[in-house]
Order: structure tokens, then sequence, then C-alpha cells
């Protein structure tokens, strides 16, 4: 598989990156450990998975922190990406694209992160409030500042779509079509996954019309896709699955036919192969601008996903993943 870089800042495609998000945040809190998160980033970055993303609001703050750990030792082996434009309360979440704030965002990120220049600056939401031109024009003197090297958006989720039946990128793509205009938009991170393809429908076209990279989030469907989880299992309140539509019991037993139909697929190509690995080939498979972002906590699960780009799924193989049950919840 051919490995390219794309952008202003060299963004490598053809490799899988490294989300960083679980360690701090979203996920059980009673396995976040700093020591092993340390050591999932050194796997990741000695296997090959130089893309590390990140966000101020994961924590908030202590994600940046630990990645900052790292990178005073091996800046050289990364590229950075870190988000700015969400503020987190105490139950709540709210945008704040304000110009002022954007800037004074970054300065702190390039602070907890122990580096003199963010590879990748992404607006991690649109602030309503403030004209979308107006934070990315910001965001752009922070790369005449010479502190920032590339500018990326992320699209809201497509989670919604499957209940209002619109194009839930529409106006994610309006948005950009207006950023475009102020400054080049390098990148775009939004949801891609086996059981949640609605970016390749027009956001991904998009992309690849422009020369943009995408990074698909949530690559190995929070989990589910790994073939590692158990239907009724349960979560710690404080994990995004105790909510979602897919991770009721009988959302999970129902879905276990997309698990299966992975598993297939990875027998096919040797005993080592893993369904998550094969998760994140079809990703890679979907477009040469194509990243996925997989997130983990653990050292041995980066180094597995790492090791994907090297999985060349066959046409057979993209076919019976095509034909796979389109996945449910707990709306459908």
């Amino acid at each position: 598989m051919e490995r390219r870089a794309i952008g202003a800042a060299g963004l490598e495609v053809g490799a899988v990156g490294l989300g960083c998000m679980p360690m701090s945040w979203a996920y059980s809190s009673s396995q976040q450990r700093g020591d092993r998160s340390l050591r999932t980033v050194h796997s990741a970055l000695d296997a090959g998975s130089s893309l590390l993303d990140t966000a101020d609001m994961y924590g908030p703050f202590t994600n940046e922190l630990l990645l900052g750990r790292v990178l005073k030792e091996r800046r050289a082996d990364a590229f950075v990406s870190t988000k700015a434009g969400l503020l987190v309360g105490d139950q709540h979440i709210v945008a704040n694209g304000r110009p002022g704030y954007v800037k004074r965002a970054c300065d702190a990120s390039l602070r907890r992160l122990q580096t003199d220049v963010i590879d990748l600056y992404q607006l991690h939401r649109a602030d309503p409030e403030v004209p979308v031109e107006e934070t990315w024009g910001a965001m752009a003197e922070l790369v005449g500042a010479g502190k920032v090297r590339a500018l990326g958006m992320c699209a809201v989720g497509a989670r919604a779509s499957r209940r209002s039946g619109g194009d839930v990128y529409e106006g994610t793509i309006r948005q950009l079509e207006r950023m475009q205009q102020v400054f080049p938009v390098s990148t775009v991170q939004a949801e891609l996954s086996v059981w949640s393809p609605r970016a390749l429908e027009r956001l991904l076209p998009w992309c690849e019309a422009r020369g943009v990279g995408f990074l698909a989030a949530t690559p190995l469907g929070n989990g589910f896709l790994t073939g590692t989880l158990t239907p009724g299992q349960g979560f710690e309140p404080d994990d995004v699955r105790a909510r979602h539509p897919r991770f009721t019991a009988e959302m999970m037993a129902a879905n276990q036919s997309v698990v299966a139909g992975l598993r297939r697929v990875a027998a096919r190509h040797g005993g080592s192969v893993t369904p998550a690995q094969v998760a994140l080939a079809w990703v890679l498979a979907q477009g040469r601008h194509v990243v996925p972002v997989p997130g983990t906590k653990r050292p041995e699960w980066a180094v597995e996903n790492a090791g994907a780009w090297k999985l060349k799924l066959t046409a057979y193989d993209l076919a019976e993943i095509e034909a796979l049950p389109p996945a449910r919840g707990s709306w459908d």
C-alpha cells in the first residue's frame, strides 16, 4: 500500500493514526492509567503511527499534557494534531469560536504539548454565535505566526441522520466552502467505519475533489468492530457507550453479524489478522486521502491497529463487507 504525504503539514496517508481521546476522556475512567497511556503512545510511534490526534477538551487538558511528556522526547517522530473550539462545563459542552479565545487556546495547547508548533490545528466545532470566517481567519493568523502548520475542520457526527433521513453533512460542506475562501482546509475529520459509512455519500467525495485529507474518526465503531465486546457486558456511567443507541444489550446482539463478517474476512488472510485490522483496512480502501484514527488505551492494540496498513483487501473482501447488514441502533 502506498504511503504518501499530502497537505501543507505533510500528513502521511496510507498509514493509521492514533486517537488519544480514550486515554483521558469519554471512555471508562477506571481504565485510564497514565503510565499505560504513555507506553501506548510510544508503542504507536514505534509501530509507524506518526499521527497523534488529541484536543484541549479531552480531560479537559490532561490529554495534551500526557502527549507533551512523549513529545518532549520524540517530537521528530510525531505529526501532532489538536483541536480547539469546545469548552467543557460541569454538565455541558459549548462552542467558542471567538478569535481571541482561539488564539489563547492555541498558546495554551503549545505549552501543554511542549512543542513550538502544531502540525494540524482543527476547529472542533463551529460556534453558531460567531461567523465561521472570523474563527477561521484567526486560525489562519496562527499559521502566519508560525505556531501552526495547517488547519482542519471536525464535522458533526452522523448518528442523528438515521432518524432525520437528511444529509447530515450538508451544513458542514457549506461551512467548508466558506472557510476555503479564507484559508485552505487541509483536513476534515468525521466518523467513518464499516457500520457508519454516511461520509462516503458526499463529505469524502468533497474532500477528494479538492485534495483535502480525510481523518476517519471512530473507525472501529467505538470498539464494537474489534469483536472484543460482549452483548450485555455493561459500561461504566461515564463511558459514552452507556448512552449510545448501538450499545444496548439488544442492539449489540443484533449487530453481531457485522463482526462475524469481519471475522470471516480476517480468517481468509491468516490467523494473525484481526477483525479490527480488517475494519481499518476497509477505511483505508475508501480513498487515497483517508487516514483512520482509531482510539485506544493499550499498547498492544496500538501496535495491532498500526499494522492494518499492510493488509490489502481483495475485491471479494470489499464486496462481502459491502453486503453486510447495516448496523442497528435503539432508534430503529
